[in-house]
């Protein structure tokens, strides 16, 4: 048996949860996935099922720990990251969520948000919470449930009914029902926060008629919070590290200082830019966020948020089935030498920053007979990098900041293709590190740092390196057409569903 010690990272995606060991050194030494399945009970409507998330995130901890032949001992500590705004309400009493989670895509409550807005309420909300009247965030998300599932509202004036977004969800069952908490870089997702004061808001609960005893109680991102259940792995493992999956990758690419930015390729796109300690209010459609709390200080940072990146390539995959894989969608795309004037505007469930339409929807255009599915490939990668272009313009403007490289992550940044074009059309250096799990290795940093497991952040400094970097190459003249043509293409999407 090994004495070696390692933290356990869980990492609990959008399609699949995940578990990985991390050693000292920041290597990742094993990882084991599981997907579950995806509900769509109407277009633009995505759930998951509450109970699917947790067998699965429980099921690929203890693979990882049988199968490298660990004993709870082994584990210094467990972090977890997870999808952000995807909501659970459950009975306190049974354990049991109410309704299926509702994922942070779905766009249901776009009429709400309207309706909040028609009132004249946008501009408080983002003075508190940092973030727009858009469905994708929790608060709304949870005055659905209450007002469509049955009993829901006489069970939360009793005070039975919990709400918590995964990392809530993910502790309560790793607990077995003894910690009601949320992470701060979550709790600020949820349009229910105030990002400045650090606490609920009861003027926003009251508009959103949420009652205030549903509402887990609020901690820093690195500290020791409690002990998973001895039921859970046969004896307890400190849990010492949480963050929103995005705000765990920003830790993880070691974005730390003012300035830095990263941006992930997953089944968003997601370019967060640490401001600090200071929160910079947007003027160009960005969420303002929380980034971490650690040692009782909390640091911010803008952020833009990209709906269907990873999601366009799955797309190609299972629906209209031109690649069998997701890797086969590169060299697909690089058989043929450019898009051929088609234009791939992935709003499958609306457009996030800098647009935020929850009426957009998918549009392919400029398609003609010579047009072939290496076009339809291609322009589905360039559409990635035309929007996350769109982002760091913006943010770029909001921050005064000139941004001259951008670290990224998630799956599709290994898509050499992408990257190139990625750097082509911002002009800016792409900078990939040697490993892509950064938010598994963030969740494993905060939790580490909590531990003892690393005695401080410039230890783990010395583990981030490039494996790869990729720096323009295009004419800016053609850089800039291409993306002048891309915004028409926008425009045709935006507005598509009339509300």
């Amino acid at each position: 048996m090994t004495t070696t010690q390692y933290i356990l990272a869980l990492d609990q995606g959008t399609t699949s949860s995940r578990a990985l060991l991390i050693d000292h050194q920041g290597n990742i030494h094993a990882c084991a996935q599981q997907e579950f399945p995806q509900i769509f009970p109407s277009p633009g409507q995505i759930e998951h099922d509450p109970e699917a998330i947790w067998e699965s995130q429980l099921f690929v901890a203890r693979k990882i720990i049988i199968q490298n032949g660990l004993q709870p001992n082994n584990i210094a500590a467990i972090g977890i990251a997870n999808q952000r705004e995807t909501t659970v309400v459950w009975n306190r009493l049974t354990g049991k969520a109410i309704y299926n989670a509702i994922v942070w895509q779905d766009r249901r409550t776009a009429p709400l948000c309207q309706q909040l807005k028609n009132s004249g309420h946008e501009t408080l909300f983002q003075q508190k919470t940092g973030l727009k009247l858009d469905p994708y965030f929790s608060g709304t998300k949870i005055q659905w449930i209450l007002n469509h599932v049955k009993g829901a509202r006489d069970l939360a004036a009793k005070g039975d009914l919990a709400f918590g977004t995964i990392d809530s969800w993910l502790m309560w069952k790793l607990t077995e029902g003894n910690m009601h908490m949320i992470e701060i870089s979550n709790a600020a997702r949820t349009l229910l926060f105030d990002i400045h004061r650090g606490q609920w808001d009861e003027q926003l609960l009251s508009l959103l008629d949420i009652p205030r005893n549903m509402l887990p109680q609020v901690h820093g991102s690195s500290e020791l919070y409690t002990h998973t259940a001895p039921n859970i792995f046969g004896a307890p493992i400190p849990i010492a590290g949480i963050a929103g999956d995005q705000q765990a990758a920003l830790f993880g690419q070691r974005c730390t200082q003012p300035g830095s930015v990263k941006n992930t390729y997953g089944t968003g796109c997601f370019m967060l830019l640490n401001t600090g300690t200071k929160a910079i209010r947007s003027s160009n459609e960005l969420l303002t966020t929380i980034a971490w709390k650690i040692d009782h200080t909390t640091h911010y940072c803008l952020e833009g948020s990209i709906f269907s990146a990873g999601a366009v390539i799955q797309w190609l995959r299972d629906g209209l089935k031109i690649i069998s894989s997701a890797t086969e969608s590169e060299s697909l795309a690089a058989s043929v030498e450019n898009n051929d004037g088609v234009y791939f505007v992935p709003a499958f469930t609306g457009m996030g920053a800098p647009h935020w339409d929850p009426y957009a929807r998918g549009t392919i255009i400029g398609l003609t007979r010579g047009t072939t599915a290496a076009h339809l490939a291609r322009a589905a990668i360039e559409g990635i990098a035309f929007q996350v272009a769109d982002v760091l313009e913006v943010m770029q403007k909001d921050s005064g900041m000139n941004i001259t490289e951008l670290r990224v992550d998630g799956a599709a940044s290994a898509n050499n293709l992408l990257m190139q074009f990625q750097a082509d059309i911002l002009s800016t250096t792409i900078q990939r590190p040697k490993v892509l799990e950064i938010t598994a290795l963030g969740a494993a940093y905060l939790a580490g740092l909590a531990v003892g497991f690393w005695k401080s952040q410039t230890d783990i400094d010395q583990q981030w390196h490039i494996e790869r970097e990729f720096h323009p190459t295009m004419n800016r003249a053609v850089a800039m057409q291409l993306r002048t043509t891309w915004q028409r293409a926008v425009q045709r999407s935006t507005h598509w569903i009339e509300p």
